[in-house]
């Protein structure tokens, strides 16, 4: 009895128009929840809202219920069947909010109360407005879609923050669990930039869930995800904090429920989930998945910064960085301080020897001008490092930090700048390369660092217990899993697979391990798959792992030397041939993008020469850029390799382009 009069005591009732005048008399800010008769007020916000009295404590806060039905005042309302709440303040409308969206209630309901204590204390204008539900439905129409479009523009997340797609699945939805999670999810220290609950479609949820197509439980996740209500949400966190993407799936916990609960009895998927497939929550896998989840249900919403200078909006991009032999050896770690301060990520790096063709391909559309034998001999010197740079408006503010392309011109003009600091002396070419537009970085980035396929395998010994952790971690560190399949090897499939260990003394212990359970196979598509394959698996002795690196997937599954877990293939030339023999000729020459369709190669266009450093490239050559790591094949348990990738250490960091 006592928690019913204090919810009535929370939320004045309204009923007759007598006592909506006498609410709209109130002093103070009244939040007002408009209801049909049929269906009742909105419980699921009544704790938000006594958690927001009791937080804020301020007389001039009211909560209010008001039936459509019986108040002509609300007539507009009527029939309408999604919760809507009114804000008035000196009896006039000054916000309105559809949708029992939480974190959005809870911020309106802060700022509307403060805007109207400044009218109340110090004589300021109360700005009252007009809802789109008090208009008529054909104005409402014309009204609705650049109302939308311009507040969710609105949203926008800022360069030094970082964001991921939530979903709190039908399961929890329709447990009523959707608040709850919503309230620990703010507790913990999530900001909440974006909110709706929606129904997928059957095709909506195939499309979203496209990247699993190959696995078993496709089907049912799609029915299962289209069967009722979600919340979609976008999360970030504090300006300069840790990447939200790991943050986020380390709060959810484990895919698997038996395994959240008993390692992770604290998170989200622990307390709420099932099964597996209703495991309650959705994230990200990594910050590619969350921006192409962002598009995908937040088409409006902006990742961006604002420059000082103009105010203008500027995307996240990558631009092509390199830094030429002369200063690469022992300037290199000057010059990459520079670049983390001035706000880069380095996401894909690669040190490599190029030859002369190579530099002709890359430069082609200057090797007729009078500086190109010079930038001929200084680029196959020795090693050039190439850098994939991500921030917002990357070109720009790389080419801004580069200065102008002519040395004695950088010097005089911009002396601060990187080209005048690093310059040579008695040398007319710049050091430091930069793209010459969004589209030619990405050209350029594909050239030192093309999309690669690489064969994967999740072992017997590790497939029945860390098989969905170890694809949750694929797809963490932005492979895409082009192809998947469980399948138990025959003796003699196992024997052809490690052929080339057939005369090495461990070759039956090896066929007879690999033939004893289910494996999983995969082709995984990344910029240099091969090699971050190969540093996310570790060395092939477990122990040795557990020494070098700790985290990699044999360190933390592996058990000993042969049990080791993952397979991976040592070169590219491998890796096609594996893929072939366990898939066929699913690629037949051409590329594979990261959503596994194939890809034609880019020719650059021309451009004008003028400029030295707009470089392009022609994909004609299937010559390819030489990696100098090729080991020793996976499959030999007896040569342990090392997980380092030399001047690749940084192929995992994550951005937003």
């Amino acid at each position: 009895m006592a928690g019913k009069k204090k919810e009535a005591s929370l939320q004045a009732s309204v009923t007759n128009h007598e006592q909506w005048d006498e609410m709209l008399a109130t002093k103070g800010l009244t939040v007002v929840d408009v209801y049909q008769q049929w269906c009742g007020p909105c419980r699921a916000v009544v704790s938000l809202l006594r958690k927001i009295k009791n937080e804020l404590g301020d007389d001039l806060l009211h909560f209010a219920t008001a039936e459509a039905d019986s108040i002509d005042a609300l007539e507009k309302y009527r029939g309408k069947c999604e919760p809507t709440f009114l804000f008035y303040g000196g009896g006039e409308m000054v916000a309105v909010l559809r949708g029992a969206n939480a974190p959005l209630l809870q911020r309106i309901i802060v700022e509307e109360l403060a805007k109207e204590k400044f009218v109340l204390e110090q004589g300021g204008e109360r700005k009252a407005i007009k809802d789109d539900g008090l208009v008529d439905d054909e104005a409402k129409e014309e009204e609705e879609t650049p109302q939308q479009s311009e507040n969710e523009e609105t949203i926008i997340v800022p360069a030094s923050k970082s964001y991921t797609v939530a979903i709190i699945k039908p399961d929890a939805v329709a447990h009523g669990k959707a608040n709850e999670i919503i309230m620990k999810i703010q507790d913990a220290g999530f900001e909440i930039l974006a909110h709706e609950e929606r129904t997928l479609t059957d095709a909506e949820a195939q499309d979203f869930y496209q990247h699993k197509e190959a696995e078993a439980c496709f089907k049912d996740l799609v029915q299962f995800m289209s069967s009722g209500p979600s919340h979609i949400l976008v999360l970030s966190q504090a300006e300069g904090s840790a990447n939200i993407v790991p943050a986020w799936r380390e709060f959810i916990g484990p895919a698997d429920i038996e395994e959240a609960r008993r390692e992770k009895p604290e998170s989200l998927r622990a307390q709420f989930g099932t099964q597996t497939l209703f495991n309650a929550l959705h994230g990200s896998e990594d910050i590619d998945q969350a921006s192409r989840e962002l598009a995908f249900f937040f088409p409006n919403f902006r990742t961006a910064s604002v420059t000082e200078q103009d105010g203008e909006e500027e995307r996240v991009e990558r631009t092509l960085a390199l830094i030429r032999p002369d200063v690469a050896k022992e300037n290199r770690e000057e010059i990459l301080a520079q670049i983390h301060k001035s706000g880069f990520t380095v996401a894909l790096q690669k040190e490599v020897m190029l030859t002369e063709e190579q530099v002709r391909q890359f430069y082609f559309q200057h090797v007729e001008e009078d500086y190109f034998p010079a930038l001929l001999r200084s680029m196959i010197s020795g090693p050039v490092l190439a850098l994939a740079l991500a921030r917002a408006g990357a070109v720009h503010h790389w080419k801004n930090i580069l200065g102008p392309s002519d040395v004695d011109k950088a010097r005089e003009e911009s002396p601060e700048c990187l080209r005048a600091q690093f310059a040579v002396e008695n040398e007319p070419i710049n050091q430091l390369h930069g793209s010459a537009s969004h589209e030619e970085a990405e050209r350029e980035i594909d050239f030192f660092f093309p999309k690669q396929q690489t064969l994967a395998v999740i072992k017997p010994d590790a497939t029945e217990e860390h098989r969905e952790e170890i694809l949750e971690e694929i797809r963490g560190r932005g492979f895409s899993v082009t192809q998947l399949k469980e399948t138990v090897l025959s003796r003699e499939m196992a024997e052809e697979f490690y052929k080339e260990h057939r005369e090495k003394p461990f070759f039956s212990q090896l066929v007879e391990f690999m033939c004893r359970g289910p494996c999983v196979m995969l082709v995984l598509t990344k910029e240099n798959a091969v090699e971050e394959w190969r540093a996310m698996m570790g060395p092939t002795d477990p122990d040795q792992a557990k020494e070098t690196c700790p985290n990699s997937l044999r360190a933390r599954f592996a058990t000993d030397i042969l049990h080791n877990s993952v397979h991976g293939s040592s070169n590219e030339r491998h890796a096609e041939e594996k893929i072939r023999f366990i898939f066929g000729d699913i690629c037949s020459d051409a590329e594979l993008t990261g959503d596994g369709e194939t890809e034609t190669p880019i020719l650059a266009k021309e451009h004008d020469s003028s400029t030295d450093e707009n470089t392009g490239m022609s994909r004609s050559s299937t010559e390819e850029i030489p990696d100098n790591h090729h080991q020793q094949d996976e499959g030999d348990p007896h040569n342990p390799n090392p997980c380092s990738l030399q001047a690749e250490g940084n192929n995992d960091a994550e951005l937003s382009n």
